[in-house]
C-alpha cells in the first residue's frame, strides 16, 4: 500500500510522514528530497535555473515512479497534486491524506523554517498571509479530494494510523 501525504508548503508532511511510516513499518519517501538527491541540486536553485515548469515534470515523473514501491508512506511536495494528472494518479494510486492548516498558522510556519520555499522567496513579508491564502486557495481543489483529512493543529495521529489500518484491513 502506498500513503501520499498532500498538502500547502511547511504543513508538516515531511515530519508526519516519517511518524506515520515508523508507526506503520513502511518505508518513507520524500519527493523533494528524492528530487535533490538524484538531481543534485535544491529544489530552490532548480527553479532559479531552470523555470516552475521543467520542475513540476520532473516531480511528476518522480511521482509516477512510486508505483514501484510498496509498503511506503510518500510526502509530496505543496504543489505536486495540483499539476497535470497528478491527483488523480495519486487517488488511484494509494490512499491521500490532506494536512489541513489555516492560512495564519501556515504563515507562521513557514517563517520559523529553514528551508526557503520558491514560490514565496520574493514575497515581502507584509503580504506573505495574502499570497498564502490566494494560492492556499487556488490549491484547495486538489487537496480536498484527499481520502482523509487531518488537521494539522492537534493533530490526532492515533485516529489516522486507525484509518489507514483500517483501510488495509488490519483493524
Amino acid at each position: 500500500m502506498r500513503i501520499y501525504l498532500i498538502g500547502y508548503m511547511a504543513s508538516g508532511k515531511s515530519n508526519l510522514g516519517r511518524h506515520l511510516a515508523s508507526k506503520l513499518g513502511y518505508g518513507f519517501v520524500d519527493l523533494d528530497y528524492l528530487f535533490e538527491e538524484r538531481y543534485r541540486i535544491s529544489v530552490l536553485d532548480f527553479f532559479e535555473k531552470y523555470d516552475e515548469p521543467a520542475f513540476r515534470k520532473i516531480e511528476q515523473a518522480l511521482l509516477l515512479e512510486t508505483t514501484e514501491l510498496d509498503d511506503v508512506v510518500i510526502s509530496t511536495g505543496g504543489g505536486t497534486p495540483c499539476f497535470f494528472n497528478n491527483m488523480e494518479f495519486i487517488k488511484h494510486s494509494g490512499l491521500s491524506v490532506y494536512l489541513l492548516w489555516e492560512v495564519p498558522a501556515l504563515v507562521s510556519r513557514l517563517k520559523m523554517v529553514k528551508r526557503k520555499r520558491p514560490l514565496l522567496k520574493d514575497i515581502p513579508p507584509d503580504e506573505l498571509e495574502g499570497s498564502v491564502a490566494r494560492q492556499l486557495a487556488e490549491r484547495s481543489f486538489y487537496y480536498t479530494q484527499a481520502d482523509f483529512t487531518i488537521r494539522g493543529f492537534n493533530m490526532d495521529m492515533e485516529a489516522l494510523v486507525q484509518w489507514v489500518r483500517s483501510r488495509l484491513g488490519a483493524g
